[in-house]
């Protein structure tokens, strides 16, 4: 049940909207400011316009773009108590909304932290996050280091915010779910040859874990020769694809979902309850299920060993090749990497 996209709610549901945003051009200080100007204009006419409208999410990328001129500038990067947070902070308060936004925030230890938060109705911060898998080799930030967060929202909804590349690693949307997490926002930069395994870990997200799947890419592009693709999606706890966008700039895909009917699938369903099994294998023949991990690659990461098979023969294990310098050792809180690149672009 989507309620004619989210005009009709059931009651107790959530109504999301996924604002597929135009990719922008960001080169200065001034650019920022503008994009966020766009942002907060775009959420008082969605709030006045299509009032069901609970939470908005807006892409990764949002506010910086994709342009590595733009991540190579220092004076671009936010602060999470920044005048650019404070705004939206503020309009979600004055429109009564939820939001959920991208940042790329200076990290003084080191490279920047690809971050995103979620703003209540309020105007409170309620979820913040780091990604914790950087686009290797594309991509220059510093690692996630808080793990993943999980917050009470509307609707019935607990929320978990996997910011692009974190939703293509299975691992993670488990993580979110198994903190309680029945709605697994996604967002994303991704431009079109990403467009299937975007939907294929969509909905597979989504069944592994009996949550709902909320996603939603930029669209259009900023003169390079690939466009970013939008593809909003919201898929169900069976994986069902309810609703989909496209690659249209500013579309805004509504749509409402019941969080309270995943909860009930993950007390209720015997086959396929997997989130549940994992932990419990084979409880029909022995009591309570094995409670052991036979998982290798679990207990080598724990112990800081993980290694595949074929370790000394992976061929792309830092960014040179895409303009960046050597990542920075350990301990180290010089960002050699973007150092590389503003030297790759000409920049002091």
């Amino acid at each position: 049940m989507t309620g004619l996209s989210g005009l009709n709610p059931p009651e107790g549901a959530l109504t999301l909207g996924l604002v597929q945003q135009q990719v922008p051009l960001v080169s200065t200080t001034e650019d920022v400011a503008a994009v966020v100007d766009s942002v907060c204009a775009t959420v008082t006419e969605i709030a006045t316009a299509f009032p069901t409208v609970q939470l908005l999410v807006f892409p990764e990328y949002g506010l910086h773009g994709l342009r590595k001129g733009a991540w190579a500038r220092d004076e671009l990067m936010l602060d999470l108590d920044g005048p650019e947070v404070e705004r939206l902070r503020a309009v979600c308060a004055q429109t009564g909304t939820w939001g959920c936004f991208s940042i790329m925030e200076r990290n003084p230890q080191g490279a920047p932290f690809n971050s995103g938060i979620i703003v209540d109705a309020s105007g409170e911060i309620v979820l913040y996050q780091r990604k914790l898998h950087p686009w290797v080799p594309k991509e220059p930030w510093e690692p996630g280091d808080g793990g993943i967060a999980v917050c009470d929202g509307p609707g019935g909804s607990r929320l978990a915010l996997l910011i692009c590349h974190d939703g293509m690693f299975p691992e993670v949307a488990r993580e979110a779910a198994y903190r309680g997490a029945n709605v697994l926002l996604r967002t994303a930069g991704y431009k079109f040859p990403l467009q299937q395994s975007w939907r294929i870990t969509n909905e597979a997200n989504a069944f592994h874990n009996l949550a709902f799947t909320a996603s939603v890419a930029l669209a259009g592009d900023d003169g390079n020769s690939i466009g970013s693709m939008g593809e909003s999606m919201v898929c169900d706890f069976e994986g069902t694809v309810l609703a989909k966008g496209d690659a249209t700039p500013g579309r805004v895909l509504t749509v409402s979902i019941e969080p309270s009917r995943a909860d009930a699938a993950r007390r209720t369903w015997g086959v396929e309850n997997n989130i549940y099994q994992l932990g419990h294998r084979g409880f029909t023949a022995v009591r309570g299920g094995a409670r052991d991990c036979p998982y290798t690659f679990m207990t080598d990461l724990v112990k800081g060993e993980y290694r595949v098979p074929w370790e000394a023969e992976v061929q792309v294990t830092d960014g040179t090749a895409d303009g960046y310098g050597p990542g920075r050792e350990p301990g180290s809180t010089e960002d050699t990497a973007r150092a590389g690149l503003r030297r790759s672009l000409g920049q002091p």
